[in-house]
């Protein structure tokens, strides 16, 4: 009977991994008892350098130009299903979840600045700051995963990870913030992100038990084993599921041989991914490290950053087989008869094959009458808007998720050009994710002064179901 599995969940006691476990078993309890928990999550991906917003349309979709300038683009919202659609090259590898995917384009962020890097101001919809240009890193206001940490705190109410192109960097600040000038950090050293994360959980000497044997799994194995015995069938096949999530952290090794449509013409040297010197190994090892907090319930809301920022911003992905620095692709430069355009494509790709593997690892765990996926929205987009020079007339997003079925998704959507009846920003966008969030605002960062005559508040309501 429900009641006694739920006494039998309410029971078990914990040692070392209770911190760890201690959300999972939560979770079981109250589905034995009848009552379902849906937290929402959300993750964002924030790639350097700029989205070009032709590429990511799909396949055989022209766009109309879009001039920059006020009033000088399309009029019309575009609405497009993506069934019967491909999705374009580096969009790929998320085609398995295309009915859960938006592509959303035409909304501007003119407030930002624009420059190599928006920095801060990319999720925070805020100005560039005090007439130092677009790449000021001045922290005007709160970023939307600061929003969101303070709406649905977790143990850890933010996760911020990411890669830098300095190897030296354990902790820096660039793209997340909390309120103005209160900025938060970004791990970029995978095996002390590791480290901090789980073992700072454990306290005392678990701990120290913790960091002798690294390895999460091993560390859990005691409480884990009590709990298996335990548990009913129902039951132990979902803890099963969250264990198998966090067996990828036991893989150190560089998953690059999985990975095509790169320039290696051999596979590369096996690396230890937590303490690589390639910037795709340590991306790889962070989003291992991300999916493992949100999935045993450290946050709900996790920020990677993929060399946002503009300290950063011109990093080579040496990984993929470039010699070729960001910053000179968005020159338009060229490598081994590859154009800019396939560069970008390339690096892309290989980001939406880490959020593809983070959406499967969600997909995999039973939450409620579905998965942990359901209840989680990955949004992709780039702190540097709309190109390599980016004036933020437009700023190119992918969601993958519907957070419960309160987003209408499988979707394409383009919305009118800057100053149109029916133009919004991103700060629309930042305000829609808050009230899926449970927030009850209505409005986000700075209104624009050159769209004063339309409406800015309110969600994106055409996104929602």
């Amino acid at each position: 009977m429900a009641m006694n599995r739920r006494d039998v969940l309410k029971g078990m006691t914990l040692s070392a991994g209770s911190v760890l476990l201690s959300p999972i078993l939560d979770k079981l309890q109250a589905q034995a008892g009848g009552r379902a928990i849906t937290p929402k999550r959300f993750v964002f991906v924030v790639e350097s350098n700029g989205v070009r917003p032709e590429q990511i349309a799909p396949v055989g979709v022209q766009r109309t130009p879009r001039p920059q300038q006020a009033l000088n683009g399309p009029a019309e919202f575009v609405d497009l299903a993506l069934a019967d659609r491909r999705l374009p090259m580096s969009l790929e590898p998320i085609n398995e979840f295309k009915n859960r995917v938006t592509i959303v384009q035409g909304l501007s962020g003119r407030v930002c600045g624009g420059g190599h890097s928006n920095n801060f101001q990319a999720l925070g919809a805020f100005g560039a700051g005090r007439g130092n240009g677009g790449e000021s890193m001045a922290i005007e206001g709160e970023t939307i995963d600061g929003a969101l940490a303070r709406t649905i705190p977790g143990i850890f109410p933010h996760i911020g990870l990411g890669i830098s192109k300095r190897l030296e960097n354990n902790v820096i600040y660039n793209i997340s913030a909390i309120a103005a000038n209160r900025a938060l950090p970004t791990m970029c050293k995978p095996d002390q992100a590791y480290a901090n994360l789980f073992g700072s959980v454990a306290g005392g000497n678990a701990q120290r038990e913790f960091a002798a044997r690294n390895n999460l799994l091993d560390f859990m194995r005691e409480d884990v084993g009590r709990a298996r015995t335990r548990l009913a069938g129902e039951e132990r096949e979902q803890l099963d599921s969250y264990l198998e999530s966090f067996e990828t952290l036991r893989n150190r090794q560089s998953r690059l041989n999985e990975i095509q449509h790169t320039l290696r013409e051999r596979g590369p040297v096996v690396n230890n991914k937590y303490t690589s010197a390639v910037e795709t190994d340590r991306l790889d090892a962070q989003f291992d490290i991300g999916a493992a907090a949100i999935i045993c319930g450290l946050t709900n809301v996790l920020t990677i950053s993929s060399a946002a920022g503009i300290r950063d911003f011109d990093i080579t992905f040496r990984g993929l087989g470039l010699n070729i620095d960001k910053h000179t692709i968005g020159h338009g430069g060229s490598f081994q008869g590859h154009t800019w355009a396939d560069l970008y494509n390339m690096i892309r790709r290989y980001h939406f094959t880490l959020i593809a593997e983070l959406a499967r690892k969600l997909d995999r765990v039973r939450e409620g009458n579905g998965t942990m996926l359901d209840n989680t929205l990955i949004v992709y987009l780039s702190d540097g808007a709309e190109g390599h020079h980016s004036r933020c007339w437009e700023w190119p997003m992918v969601l993958l998720g519907n957070v419960g079925g309160r987003l209408r998704t499988g979707r394409y959507v383009d919305y009118p050009g800057y100053g149109r009846q029916g133009h919004r920003t991103t700060a629309n966008m930042y305000v829609t994710l808050l009230q899926l969030a449970g927030s009850n605002r209505d409005t986000f960062g700075m209104r624009d002064q050159g769209l004063r005559d339309l409406d800015q508040t309110g969600p994106l309501t055409e996104l929602l179901a």
